[in-house]
């Protein structure tokens, strides 16, 4: 897409959102409206307090006076309805900021988890912080400087033309050169600043990712070329910047050399027209009326400057905002169908047939894949690394929707059921673990809330994880950040693990459940996990294949495809793939 279309496209989308808040938009035009005709309105009383000074002991002081007191009286009434205008203003903006960062944090959570694989969190998060505060910025500047500076050019032109239409005339004529100026600039800046924020976006993803693998980085001495990486964007945003910001800055000082010319001009022809040249019109043109009409002068081309100045600013926050709405506007997940059925009672009928899947077109990663699963069998999945056999999981819980074939829980292919009722038949434990920052006690119940006490000491005790959580600060209230903080990852397992022994969904996903626990408690685990998974289908992939002699059914899987299938014993004794697999782990 062309800038200039999506420049348009996000200035649609920024009026969208402003909408929502018209009623507080008229009131700030008209705080604006009165703030600026009484900021108008004081130059003509100063040009009549001038006039009041007609020479030595010529000075009417009691005119003087009652001028000053209405000065004053408008000067306290402008700054009272400044900073309303100004409350109302910043109102408007947070409120757009936050419906924007609300409408980008909803569609991050139904977003297919294929967007998610393809872009770095990093990249996500600076979209909707950093990109969204210089956002916020640009639109403050812009409620604040560009509504104002319209109202005051307005307003001075129609005083110039009630005092000198012809003088008036001349500033008309003189003064869009300025903006003709500061729109050329703001041009060529809008791609500077998209850059410019691209590349700020791919430094927070490259900082968030060393900042979460700071052991691994260190433990491979990986720090050199972690910090050429950085350097390396580090320049490219610097470059970026100085010329995003050095073009954008020379709209200031050339504005303002036009409107000094402005205003020289403005001065020479006030001058002939106080000494009665031609530019007089009708009443006398007095000295009190030119020092008016200058201030107005000034004042008319003041906002020019400041407009040419949050024209530039409005490029890089419509940069940013181009953004957002990219992500806003990211296809979601295929929603469920209107008729989809909510499953009510899942016994453990989990069915495959001819499934085909592949994440990247035209790269089959399974294909024809067949699979029966009866209530409370225990079907463990095993295969080199890269077979598909996380696929499976993400192809189970619906994660992914298969190319081909179809899958079916309780006889219901699971694109006709509701996602919520299918996930929620399902307890899912992976070999990375995953922790809310919140108390220990948050963190078990997530997938039960309303649980008892009693309930989530008992899930606890099952997980084996109760006599650590006991000698934690505050036991089940001590708060642990989103890593799990000075857990080890075999407690934060066994947290995973108290979560799905609390809920007990009639199937379950063992994904390495058991990968990052010590050897004694695992055996532990195994026999929680064997009580559990009685009378529930279970679903268990598996590295270390001693966890795994006792499943009912073993799916051996190579390049997408079941090639072996049966008990451990059996595939021992075909002395097949299985048998290698096996025997390679006990060789020595």
């Amino acid at each position: 897409m062309k800038d200039k279309d999506l420049q348009n496209r996000t200035v649609r989308k920024v009026l969208h959102y402003i909408r929502r808040y018209r009623v507080l938009l008229l009131l700030s035009v008209f705080l604006a409206a009165v703030t600026v005709a009484g900021t108008l309105y004081i130059p003509i009383l100063v040009g009549n307090a001038i006039d009041l000074i007609v020479g030595a002991g010529k000075v009417d002081f009691q005119g003087i006076l009652v001028i000053l007191l209405q000065i004053g009286v408008i000067a306290a009434a402008t700054a009272l309805l400044q900073w309303l205008m100004n409350a109302v203003n910043n109102r408007i903006t947070f409120h757009v900021i936050r419906d924007v960062r609300e409408d980008a944090f909803h569609k991050i959570e139904i977003l297919p988890i294929s967007y998610l694989d393809a872009h770095p969190g990093g990249e996500i998060v600076s979209r909707v912080i950093a990109d969204a505060d210089q956002f916020a910025d640009g639109l403050l500047m812009g409620f604040a400087q560009l509504l104002t500076g319209i109202m005051t050019i307005l307003g001075t032109l129609g005083f110039m033309l009630v005092i000198n239409w012809k003088i008036a005339l001349l500033v008309v004529i003189l003064t869009p050169l300025s903006l003709f100026v500061a729109r050329f600039i703001s041009k060529k800046t809008y791609h500077m600043f998209r850059q410019q924020s691209e590349i700020r976006g791919k430094q927070t993803g490259l900082i968030d990712e060393m900042i979460g693998n700071q052991k691994v980085v260190q433990a491979f001495s990986h720090e050199r070329e972690s910090q050429a990486q950085f350097d390396a964007v580090n320049r490219d945003l610097q470059k970026c910047s100085l010329r995003a910001v050095f073009f954008s800055s020379l709209t200031n000082p050339v504005t303002r050399f036009v409107n000094n010319i402005v205003y020289a001009c403005v001065a020479l022809a006030g001058a002939l027209a106080v000494l009665g040249g031609w530019l007089s019109v009708g009443a006398v043109f007095t000295v009190g009326s030119l020092s008016a009409f200058l201030s107005y002068a000034n004042q008319y081309t003041k906002p020019f400057n400041e407009i040419s100045g949050v024209v530039t600013e409005l490029q890089n926050a419509l940069a940013c905002a181009a953004r957002i709405f990219e992500l806003i506007e990211e296809e979601a997940e295929v929603p469920d169908a209107a008729n989809s059925v909510v499953l009510q009672q899942a016994d453990g009928w989990v069915s495959l047939k001819n499934v085909a899947f592949s994440y990247t077109p035209g790269r089959r990663l399974i294909e024809d894949l067949n699979l029966e699963a009866a209530p409370g069998q225990r079907i463990a999945i095993v295969g080199p690394t890269g077979c598909g056999k996380t696929t499976l999981i993400n192809l189970l819980m619906r994660f992914y929707d298969v190319d081909s074939g179809s899958i079916c829980v309780e006889g219901h292919d699971i694109r006709t059921l509701t996602r919520k009722s299918l996930r929620s038949a399902y307890g899912m434990v992976l070999q990375d673990t995953w922790l809310k920052s919140g108390t220990i006690r948050e963190n078990i119940c997530m997938g039960k809330p309303d649980a008892s006490e009693e309930e989530i000491i008992a899930a606890a005790k099952a997980a084996h994880a109760d006599s650590f959580i006991r000698q934690l600060s505050n036991g089940y209230d001590t708060m642990i950040a989103e890593d799990g903080g000075s857990l080890s990852q075999g407690q934060k397992q066994l947290l995973c693990i108290a979560r799905v022994m609390l809920c007990l969904p009639p199937m379950l996903i063992l994904d390495e459940a058991t990968s990052s626990i010590d050897t004694r408690t695992e055996l532990k685990i195994q026999q929680a996990f064997s009580r559990m998974m009685e009378g529930r289908t279970s679903f268990i992939v598996a590295h270390r294949l001693s966890t795994i002699r006792e499943a009912d059914v073993i799916l051996v899987m190579k390049d997408g495809r079941i090639i072996e299938q049966g008990k451990h014993m059996e595939l021992l004794q075909k002395n097949g793939f299985y048998a290698k697999l096996y025997n390679s782990q006990f060789e020595n």
